[in-house]
């Protein structure tokens, strides 16, 4: 399937980009949004642009031959946004979606459209995989996963068969494993309108586990609100509940930080906004783009404005 960057368009006039400035890409992919980012800073601009999987970062430089000044590759996770970024920017974008090879490539284990190894990992240079969870975490460790992670209810349930079926035959396989989902929860699942099949949400909390994305999203935003300057922007799409609820809450405490002392209520800017949200609400893809690009229907895009010095 052909990569169509999501909720284009919003990304752009959020970003609100000018000519000259600095800017991050925390999530190159193929090069979708870095394409629209470099043009609108133009030839005085300079974009940062991270990617831990080294073959999309290869096929974006493909796409972006004609930019090759304009940008400085990082082939790392963006968790180390402050330490790889030099000096301030005007812009940084978080685009939180798999690439279309993750999805469409079988060897990578992120989907069960057809079958390939529980991998799941964004850096082929990491250790653990889906199948090294499956087969070695424990029963109690394996139903947090899918309760946070999945908001399974079932989870101690499915945790339990995982446990039971490994001590036969390893957790290999995608499809395979997809499958035995499927007959440990269709009993209640049954009676459900939903049309997910229910190994979605397991894949989804496994490959969240893989790559420890929630810890590393609360360490990204931290180091973005360092590195970006004050009136520079921070847009970020988000593709499940668990994602959105971490931004949204760390965006919120900035929105209204707390003031500590009395002593601090003294100086105007304690207590004062950190931020202000761009977005009323979140911005979700147009039935246009829902038909030219199915993959986007979870998106959920909010943005947020530096007012102030983020207090290190």
């Amino acid at each position: 399937m052909e990569h169509l960057s999501v909720l284009k368009e919003s990304v752009q006039k959020y970003l609100e980009l000018k000519g000259g400035e600095i800017v991050v890409d925390t999530t190159l992919g193929l090069g979708g949004h870095a394409l629209e980012m470099v043009q609108a800073i133009g030839k005085e601009g300079k974009l940062y642009a991270f990617d831990q999987d080294e073959r999309n970062m290869e096929e974006a430089k493909r796409r972006l031959k004609d930019y090759e000044g304009q940008i400085t590759y990082i082939h790392d996770n963006f968790r180390y946004l402050k330490s790889r970024v030099t000096g301030e920017v005007d812009a940084i974008l978080f685009d939180l979606g798999l690439s279309s090879p993750h999805v469409d490539e079988a060897d990578r284990g992120f989907s069960f459209q057809q079958d390939g190894p529980l991998d799941m990992r964004f850096d082929p240079r990491s250790d653990l995989t889906a199948a090294t969870i499956l087969n070695t975490y424990s029963e109690e460790k394996l139903a947090e996963i899918f309760f946070k992670y999945a908001e399974e209810k079932q989870s101690h349930k499915l945790a339990r068969y995982i446990v039971q079926d490994r001590e036969e035959e390893l957790f290999e396989s995608t499809l395979k494993f997809a499958a035995f989902v499927e007959r440990v929860l269709r009993q209640k699942r049954a009676s459900k309108k939903s049309k997910a099949h229910p190994a979605t949400r397991v894949f989804q909390a496994l490959g969240i586990e893989v790559n420890n994305e929630m810890g590393v999203l609360e360490e990204a935003l931290e180091a973005a609100m360092e590195i970006v300057k004050v009136g520079g922007r921070i847009v970020l799409i988000s593709y499940h509940s668990i994602e959105d609820r971490l931004v949204k809450h760390f965006f919120r405490k900035l929105e209204n930080p707390p003031v500590s002392s009395p002593e601090q209520a003294a100086f105007q800017t304690h207590g004062d906004p950190i931020v202000e949200k761009m977005t009323r609400k979140p911005v979700i893809p147009t039935d246009q783009e829902l038909e030219e690009n199915p993959r986007s229907r979870s998106a959920k895009l909010r943005a947020y404005k530096k007012l102030l010095p983020y207090p290190s």
